[in-house]
């Protein structure tokens, strides 16, 4: 089959690797039909390559159609069109009973201390090959995978349950939105448009979307979202407290992560570790890593005192500053983590399938293209060219 492999920093190709294949009774393969890139596959593009071996296939957003089944698979069937989650559950253990689907106690990969395993995220989270891929073996296919109607409608009705709206629901679900609350959201890529929209269908009487991309802030105007342009403006804290009575924000949602504009020394470190031998750099970022904060500490600047502030986007540093000060005296609350998909299929489920498209779910991916093009569409994305806000694959494109 053809897949996208990492080859290095920045590097990727198409390549023809073997087939996936059943390997445990509770495994499933599914042909995909589409699998998008995310903001966190850039990481691995640019910053965490030492936890990469070339020939590692990447993604972990993929829906497609159930190929094989295996004997323990439960009640999945060849020929269901299945979404399938970034993170890999069981369902049963004691972490996934209580919803924590994300620190899976059978999937957790302990070699590394880390939770549930994920798909192409490194050899951090279980080394799984990924998604962007003609097809996609997929374990714990007892519990994971879930059944979307075969309706005739776009995969993009359904693709982002995979992981840009369970993320985004927790985003909104972990800041804690008081009734008739107001939400700052830092970061209008596809995890902050869809809190933005999420945080406003659920109630918050004004939600302000913060970014410097003409087109993403524009996406988030049509779905009724107040913006702030961070090239406009010299006080980000100035502007949202304008909006808000002077107070702030009830809710921030950081949802950007380590590769935030700003933070120049914190940045030349993450280009370093990059040059260095695996073995070198896999050591530094684990024990001396230092994360650019800028959206971080600005979801802290404009929250409001006893406020709360959700975290989405994904950090690895081991020795980030926080400023323990600000947050002690000011009664702020941060809450974050890996998205535990399953625990919120129920909730998302019936907007998604609902012909009005509430959270405007068609109105996210801004490119198509196929697998073969993925190359030319990571570096796109990371560039934000072409008003690229979210790129979806098509494995079924022949070049």
């Amino acid at each position: 089959m053809r897949a996208l492999t990492w080859q290095g920093r920045e590097n990727v190709s198409v390549e023809n690797v073997p087939d996936p294949t059943i390997q445990e009774p509770t495994d499933a393969i599914v042909r995909v039909t589409s699998t998008a890139i995310c903001g966190s596959d850039l990481h691995l593009y640019s910053v965490l390559g030492a936890y990469l071996d070339a020939g590692d296939i990447l993604g972990h957003e993929a829906m497609g159609v159930v190929e094989a089944v295996g004997a323990a698979a439960g009640s999945l069937q060849v020929g269901d069109r299945v979404v399938v989650p970034f993170g890999i559950a069981c369902g049963t253990c004691w972490m996934c009973t209580r919803g924590l689907h994300s620190q899976c106690e059978t999937t957790q990969v302990r070699s590394q201390d880390k939770g549930a395993a994920l798909f192409g995220y490194t050899k951090l989270y279980g080394q799984v090959p990924g998604g962007q891929a003609e097809y996609l073996r997929v374990p714990q296919a007892q519990f994971g995978p879930v059944v979307v109607p075969d309706d005739g409608s776009p995969d993009e009705r359904y693709l982002f349950l995979s992981d840009v709206l369970p993320t985004a629901w927790q985003a909104v679900e972990y800041a804690q939105v008081p009734a008739g609350g107001t939400v700052g959201v830092l970061g209008l890529g596809p995890i902050g448009q869809m809190a933005a929209r999420i945080a406003a269908h659920r109630g918050a009487s004004r939600v302000i979307g913060i970014d410097l991309v003409p087109e993403r802030l524009a996406m988030a105007r049509r779905h009724g979202i107040d913006v702030i342009d961070l090239g406009s403006t010299d006080d980000l804290v100035g502007a949202v407290r304008d909006l808000t009575d002077g107070r702030g924000v009830d809710s921030a949602i950081d949802a950007v992560g380590m590769e935030a504009h700003g933070s120049p020394v914190a940045a030349a470190g993450q280009r370093a570790a990059t040059l260095l031998p695996d073995a070198l750099a896999a050591p530094l970022i684990e024990k001396a890593g230092i994360d650019r904060l800028n959206a971080l500490r600005s979801a802290i600047d404009i929250v409001r005192r006893g406020g709360t502030v959700s975290i989405s986007g994904v950090y690895g540093g081991a020795v980030d500053p926080m400023p323990m000060m600000s947050l002690f005296d000011r009664q702020i609350t941060l809450r974050m983590g890996q998205a535990n998909v399953r625990r919120w299929i129920d909730d998302l489920m019936p907007l998604v399938t609902d012909d009005a498209d509430p959270l405007g779910v068609l109105d996210l991916r801004t490119h198509r293209v196929g697998l073969h093009e993925a190359p030319a569409a990571y570096d796109m994305f990371q560039k934000k060219h072409d008003g690229c806000i979210k790129v979806v694959l098509d494995p079924l494109v022949v070049p």
